[in-house]
C-alpha cells in the first residue's frame, strides 16, 4: 500500500503548474454530423453527400487551426513534450 502513495505523488504535477484543457466546442459533433451525412447521403442523395463532406472539411479545418492555435500559447517547455 505505501509503494502505490509513494507511485502516485511521483506523478502529481509541482503545485502551480497549469493543466491544459481544451476549450468546450462544437466543432467535434459538427465534424461528426458531416461525415456522418456524407455516409448517409451515398443511400439517398449525392447533393446530401455533397453537403456532408463540405461540413466535415470545414470543421476539421477550424478544428486543426483551433488546436495549432492552442499549441502556439502552451508555455515553450510543453511543445516537445510526448
Amino acid at each position: 500500500m505505501a509503494e502505490l502513495r509513494d507511485h502516485e505523488t511521483a506523478e502529481t504535477p509541482p503545485a502551480g503548474e497549469q493543466i491544459h484543457m481544451p476549450a468546450p466546442s462544437l466543432i467535434p459533433i459538427l465534424n461528426a454530423a458531416g461525415i456522418s451525412l456524407a455516409i448517409i447521403g451515398i443511400t439517398i442523395s449525392w447533393y446530401l453527400v455533397g453537403a456532408g463532406l463540405i461540413l466535415f472539411l470545414a470543421t476539421m479545418l477550424v478544428w486543426i487551426r483551433d488546436a495549432r492555435h492552442e499549441m502556439d500559447e502552451l508555455p515553450l517547455e510543453h511543445h516537445g513534450a510526448h
